[in-house]
């Protein structure tokens, strides 16, 4: 019977699990941090509710309204309501510990063990052809450094992230990262009922000069985030300050509860299957560009993969080989999502190169043509044709944007608007206080000056 290590317990790395427990496989899911909190936007599309059966519990709101925000400041609302959706189309909010947990356990209760350990190291056998061992440290005791332990299985499917020591044993070869920065952000009920079902999404060299900051609601708090390319990673922590600072009037007395950071990859890597290893989600640099969309393409990719180890397997009476892994899985998902990627890069690249283009971007998301084919390809994942004149009117559009965006780049950047009506003088006395309260703090933690000594004749 086949022997499958999945590595890394995300959504890729759980749907993955789940598929080959049902088929009776045996199957064991690592995972180092069972409470992971990854630093996401946590945005899934509608149809991944129903295509991965998940439940509305771990659905912390559904966004029926979009804010796109220009470096000038332009707001442009995207509502469902008007583009005819029902009133069951959303875009679903999440946080991924609630989430991850959720694919988790459903792939345990079907059959995966499921360890607390983190894999350290992997021996690969003859020409990475397997059999596979897995050395590990087990922390289902709850100690500080784990218990080591080895395992032994036929094939490995890695699930592990960026930084995926699966990628690194099967020599997957390197690719570019990105980084993401997220504030997770308490406010007061006004503000949070502003972003009730509302997500914001900002563009502008001030909060990335590749790509967009975002504002989404979650349960009882916002998340507040940005990201960059790897030659901007320096540049994350003023970023991250630039979508405070031009959100700040809409995030009036934030209260900051956790903060997270993370790498994403840019593109995919050279070699995604080496004899029986495979990866899946961020480990193969499945996130898009333009959207920085991941957890759909995630959770996907580690289905349609062990769909074919189930199916080139007999559902886990042989071995599968090398070529049989790529003909299949890999094969499949180039052909299913490889154009994806290609728009959307070649999107980003015209949209995000500067000021000027995100002003044309901002202002062609303000026809409805744009918006319906936006939330259909997102909301369903499917590829809609425009007919010819509207082909001949976005391309017009385009153009005219783009050309009026170089008179609206601003030369410098603003705060926009308070939602709920916040007077100036709120502000003033906010920032008053937290001077206040900052003032105290360092004169609490300064070292105590030296008492001078007195002696007396």
């Amino acid at each position: 019977m086949l022997r499958v290590a999945v590595v890394g317990g995300g959504p890729s790395g759980s749907c993955a699990a789940e598929i080959l427990a049902k088929a009776g496989i045996s199957t064991w899911l690592f995972e180092r941090k069972l409470d992971n909190a990854k630093p996401c936007g946590g945005a899934i599309p509608l149809c991944m509710v129903e295509e991965f059966d998940l439940p509305e519990s771990i659905i912390d709101r559904k966004v029926r309204n979009m804010k796109m925000i220009s470096p000038s400041n332009k707001e442009v609302d995207i509502k469902l309501d008007p583009l005819g959706y029902d009133d069951n189309a959303y875009i679903g909010m999440c946080r991924r510990e609630v989430f991850d947990a959720f694919m988790r356990n459903r792939a345990a209760d079907l059959g995966t063990t499921l360890v607390n350990g983190l894999v350290q190291k992997i021996d690969t056998g003859n020409a990475r052809q397997g059999p596979y061992t897995l050395h590990y440290a087990d922390y289902s005791s709850g100690g500080p450094t784990g218990e080591l332990k080895t395992l032994e299985v036929d094939l490995i499917i890695g699930a592990d992230g960026a930084n995926s020591r699966v990628a690194k044993a099967m020599d997957a070869g390197d690719y570019n990262v990105a980084i993401a920065f997220q504030e997770r952000i308490k406010l007061p009920p006004e503000e949070m009922t502003y972003y009730e079902d509302l997500a914001e999404m900002y563009v502008g060299t001030d909060v990335s000069p590749d790509f967009y900051a975002w504002v989404f609601p979650k349960y009882d708090h916002v998340a507040v985030g940005t990201g960059t390319m790897q030659q901007n990673q320096s540049l994350i922590k003023g970023l991250q300050k630039g979508i405070r600072e031009r959100a700040r009037k809409r995030l009036f007395k934030g209260e900051v509860i956790k903060v997270e950071a993370h790498p994403i990859p840019e593109h995919p890597r050279p070699r995604r299957v080496v004899g029986r290893m495979a990866l899946v989600g961020d480990a193969a640099g499945y996130v898009t560009k333009s959207s920085g969309e991941g957890i759909y393409f995630a959770a996907k990719s580690g289905r349609m993969c062990a769909e074919a180890i189930v199916e080139i397997s007999a559902n886990g009476s042989r071995v599968p080989t090398e070529k049989e892994i790529k003909s299949t899985y890999l094969k499949r998902w180039d052909r299913k999502y490889g154009a994806t990627y290609a728009v959307l890069d070649i999107l980003q690249r015209i949209f995000y190169r500067n000021d000027a283009a995100r002003e044309a971007f901002v202002e062609m998301c303000d026809d409805r043509d744009v918006q319906k084919l936006t939330f259909d390809s997102y909301l369903y994942k499917r590829v809609v044709l425009m007919n010819p004149w509207q082909q001949i009117k976005l391309t017009l559009r385009t153009l005219g944007s783009l050309l009026r965006g170089e008179a609206l780049a601003p030369a410098g950047y603003d705060a926009v608007p308070s939602a709920v009506g916040r007077s100036e003088g709120d502000f003033l006395a906010d920032e008053a206080a937290q001077a206040i309260k900052a003032q105290a703090h360092n004169e609490s933690t300064a070292e105590p000056k030296e008492r001078p000594t007195v002696t007396t004749g």
